[in-house]
């Protein structure tokens, strides 16, 4: 089933985002973290794809098995910045032979000393038209960034390429986590008096760790509101109290997007089942 109609069926839902392995030896820890979460009976998951597809073979299968096994629908990354045109069809391929219909179509990000031929990928759009020429049944989501993508001049020019993107055919958006929800709600208004009027599913990252946290910083370019360096300065030396906050403050933020009319979450699991099911024991009734 294509999840944007999966999800219009919901008043409210929660889905979480998984990793593969990256080598063959984390395989049965990594797959069985994933199978836990799957447990929890999430709307649906998402799979990564590792820079340069090095973990694609792992996605797909992961994808398939826990769709299969699990009974949980899956909807796999697509990277295509260092991929040819023949490998992202044999990706397709795979993943619809395995019965995944539902594609992430992502530029991904440039590796270091990467020479662009003339033949390459070179925007996500070019990707999300790939998709569709494939196989117009299949379900592509994209991504968009709240406080702008890194590589962007402007918010409104990163806006206006998203624009092309969601008009070449994508089904919804999944956003870059953030941890300030007026910046969501903000974001939200640019993109509807843009014209983009498919559903926008916000990311939300539970940070229970305070090296975890400058490590995404680093890597997304995320502001961090007051209100959590707070949280990080009090308890960041304390695992515990720390992992605790980390869940109260995610699922804070949760509730008050149910509350302000999102009606989708997508939850970056960083393959933790036991802090997706907190997540999930905290909204019982709200997902009800």
């Amino acid at each position: 089933m294509k999840i944007s109609e999966l999800v219009d069926s919901r008043q409210y839902s929660v889905s979480f985002e998984v990793f593969p392995p990256k080598t063959e030896d984390t395989r049965e820890s990594v797959t069985q973290a994933a199978r836990e979460i799957a447990a929890l009976r999430p709307v649906f998951m998402s799979v990564t794809y590792g820079a340069g597809g090095g973990t694609s073979e792992y996605t797909a299968e992961i994808a398939r098995d826990l769709q299969d096994n699990c009974g949980v629908p899956m909807m796999a990354h697509l990277t295509c910045i260092t991929s040819s045109r023949a490998r992202i069809r044999d990706q397709l391929t795979l993943l619809r032979d395995k019965g995944v219909h539902n594609v992430l179509a992502l530029r991904g990000d440039i590796p270091e000393g990467f020479v662009m031929q003339e033949q390459s990928y070179h925007h996500a759009i070019e990707l999300v038209q790939d998709v569709k020429a494939f196989d117009p049944d299949f379900c592509v989501a994209g991504a968009c960034y709240p406080d702008t993508h890194p590589d962007a001049p402007s918010q409104k020019e990163d806006i206006r390429h998203l624009k092309e993107k969601v008009d070449a055919g994508m089904d919804f958006l999944i956003t870059q986590m953030f941890f300030d929800n007026p910046v969501f709600y903000s974001y939200m208004y640019k993109l509807r008096e843009a014209g983009i009027t498919v559903p926008v599913h916000p990311g939300i990252m539970p940070i229970v760790n305070a090296r975890q946290m400058k490590r995404t910083l680093k890597l997304s370019g995320t502001t961090l509101p007051e209100r959590f360096r707070r949280i990080l300065d009090t308890f960041g030396e304390t695992p515990d109290a720390m992992r605790q906050a980390g869940i109260a403050y995610a699922t804070d933020q949760i509730i008050d997007l149910f509350a302000n009319g999102i009606r989708s979450v997508h939850v970056y699991s960083m393959n933790n089942p036991g802090v997706a099911k907190a997540i999930l024991d905290n909204l019982s009734d709200i997902l009800d």
